[in-house]
């Protein structure tokens, strides 16, 4: 951790003081930190507590100074965003988006990984609300360090008792190695479906909606790495900092994969190419009539194939979609497109499509196997890349 920026929120409960203590472990291990208190914070520790430990001054406000903006300079300067401890309040804020104060500021304006260790009291940790606002924040890719079972300060015995010192150390510590595994790797991207019209209304597709490929590209640029995605039609926004291109048909995809691939040292073919196209395209909707129809289809390039065979040091990622003999039909996948690995998962009855939870287990080599379980596509995400970061280490 050392020589690394970590923001350290506090907010307003009675584990503030143990923030403290966890600013102290931060310094002495190189970290260099910034502090952020809410008011409700300054109730139960004192600013001057913090500028001490951390030799650096203490914010509190979104209007400490005048000539500056001090949401957005400690947005963009730090690499991880601690939030501890995270009150009820303060997590239902940022699960809902709401930015009354400079830290909410702060975790609506940053890209950096948000971790959030929740502290209260039994029953509002149990509530229902909160329950669904920490689905949210995982969902999102928030690191979220489960409270403890203990002795709460209302004199009872239960779960929200905040997360031991040592156990808050050592997730900053890995959300840390997470922001840079990735730096200097060039990624390569195709997510969502293609479109292969048969007149100007119609087209064969499939319900695929480019949700993991997008949360894949993500999440590799908040690992460091630099992200060209190729994009099929989706109603789905790509992330900011991608250089994205947009692409209908899988001919399109095929031709700007084709001169984006040269630059990449990772690709993941996330996305559902159409195997099969029209073969003559209407210019004008074709109208119903009482006769019989016939469909003429040619095939369609194999992107994944061509990147396959063309690798040049390329670590190649694909991905099966199936509905039964999965792993069997991924591991022939494997060989027949020359990848280094592949993720397969199940989408009989159209799971696995849109933004819902995912399940992955990803295959290499002859026997290699590392089941990344179920959870929302954004966590699978970072799942699969602490896979594929421990896949090329490895060699």
């Amino acid at each position: 951790m050392n020589g690394r920026r970590v923001l350290l929120g506090v907010t307003g409960g009675i584990a503030a003081y143990k923030a403290a203590a966890l600013a102290s472990r931060l310094v002495q291990a190189g970290v260099v930190l910034d502090v952020v208190m809410t008011a409700d914070a300054l109730k139960f520790v004192g600013e001057a507590t913090f500028a001490a430990l951390a030799r650096r001054p203490v914010h509190t406000s979104l209007w400490e100074r005048v000539d500056a903006i001090p949401h957005i300079a400690l947005a963009r300067e730090n690499d991880v965003i601690a939030i501890v401890p995270a009150t009820a309040n303060t997590i239902a804020k940022l699960a809902l988006g709401i930015a009354d104060d400079l830290l909410t500021n702060i975790a609506l304006a940053t890209r950096a990984p948000l971790l959030l260790a929740p502290a209260m009291n039994t029953t509002m940790l149990e509530h229902e609300a909160t329950r669904a606002h920490l689905a949210t924040l995982r969902a999102r890719g928030a690191t979220i360090v489960e409270p403890g079972v203990g002795f709460l300060a209302e004199r009872e015995h239960g779960a929200g008792r905040l997360a031991d010192e040592d156990a808050l150390i050592a997730a900053i510590a890995s959300v840390l190695r997470r922001t840079n595994d990735l730096a200097g790797e060039h990624v390569l991207i195709t997510a969502g479906p293609t479109r292969e019209p048969i007149d100007p209304v119609r087209f064969l597709s499939n319900a695929a909606t480019g949700t993991q490929g997008l949360e894949l590209a993500r999440e590799a640029l908040a690992r460091g790495a630099q992200v060209d995605l190729v994009l099929g039609p989706t109603p789905l926004e790509p992330p900011a900092g991608a250089r994205t291109t947009h692409v209908s048909t899988a001919c399109e995809m095929d031709d700007a994969v084709r001169a984006r691939a040269f630059e990449a040292t990772i690709a993941i073919a996330t996305a559902a190419v159409a195997d099969w196209r029209p073969a003559v395209t209407h210019e004008h909707k074709v109208k119903k009539t009482g006769d019989p129809q016939t469909l003429a289809l040619e095939r369609n390039p194999d992107i994944l194939a061509n990147l396959g065979a063309n690798k040049n040091g390329l670590f190649l990622v694909g991905f099966a979609a199936e509905t039964e003999a999965f792993e069997t039909n991924a591991r022939d996948k494997l060989v027949r497109k020359h990848c280094d690995a592949i993720a397969v998962n199940d989408v009989g009855g159209e799971r696995g499509f849109g933004t819902g939870a995912n399940a992955l287990v990803l295959l290499w080599g002859t026997d290699g196997r590392r089941d990344l379980g179920t959870g929302s596509k954004r966590e699978l995400a970072a799942r699969l890349w602490d896979a594929i970061v421990d896949l090329k280490k490895s060699g």
